[in-house]
C-alpha cells in the first residue's frame, strides 16, 4: 500500500510540475476587500521565479468607527489548474495604522485611540490570466494582529484587477 501511495505522489507531482505555466513579470492594480470595513488597496506583484512572487499592498481601511492604512508584503507560490486558471498561496506580514472612534472601544479608552501595529499573514486564492493583459484574481487574506486592541485573527476577503506587463 505504501509503494502505491508513492507512486500516486510521484506521479501527481510530475504532473503539476509539467502544467507549470509563466507569470507576469510585473502586475499592478487594485484589490477591493472587506475586512470589518471596506477597504482599498494599491497592489503590485513581481515575479521572482517561473512560479513564485513577491506581491506588495498599499491600502486605507473604512468603518463606521475606524479609518486606518496597511502596508502587506507577501512571498506567493502560483499552481496552473487548467488554461488560464491558477491558484497561489503565500505568507507574508505588515504593518499597520487604525484611528478608533471611542463608541468603538465600549468604553476600553477614554478618548479617541490611535494603534500603529504589525500582523502576520497567509493568503490563498484563485485568478485568471486573461489573452489580453490583465489578471483577475479572488483571495482569502488571514492576518494575526498584534496589537493592545488588534489582537486577534482577522479574514480579509478581496478582488483583485491588475494590468501585467
Amino acid at each position: 500500500m505504501k509503494k502505491i501511495l508513492l507512486t500516486v505522489a510521484i506521479a501527481l507531482g510530475g504532473f503539476a510540475m509539467m502544467n507549470a505555466q509563466e507569470i507576469s513579470k510585473n502586475a499592478i492594480g487594485l484589490r477591493l476587500g472587506d475586512s470589518d470595513g471596506f477597504g482599498a488597496e494599491v497592489s503590485y506583484q513581481r515575479a521572482v521565479g517561473d512560479d513564485n512572487r513577491l506581491e506588495f499592498d498599499l491600502g486605507i481601511r473604512d468603518g463606521k468607527n475606524f479609518d486606518g492604512f496597511r502596508l502587506t508584503g507577501l512571498y506567493q507560490w502560483v499552481w496552473n489548474i487548467d488554461g488560464g486558471f491558477n491558484w497561489y498561496a503565500g505568507v507574508g506580514g505588515g504593518v499597520a495604522s487604525y484611528s478608533y472612534d471611542n463608541d468603538f472601544n465600549n468604553g476600553r479608552f477614554n478618548d479617541d485611540y490611535n494603534e500603529t501595529f504589525v500582523y502576520a499573514a497567509g493568503d490563498i486564492g484563485i485568478e485568471y490570466n486573461f489573452d489580453i493583459p490583465l489578471l483577475i484574481s479572488l483571495d482569502v487574506r488571514p492576518e494575526l494582529g498584534f496589537g493592545d486592541f488588534n489582537d486577534d485573527l482577522d479574514l480579509d476577503i478581496a478582488l483583485g484587477i491588475r494590468y501585467q506587463f
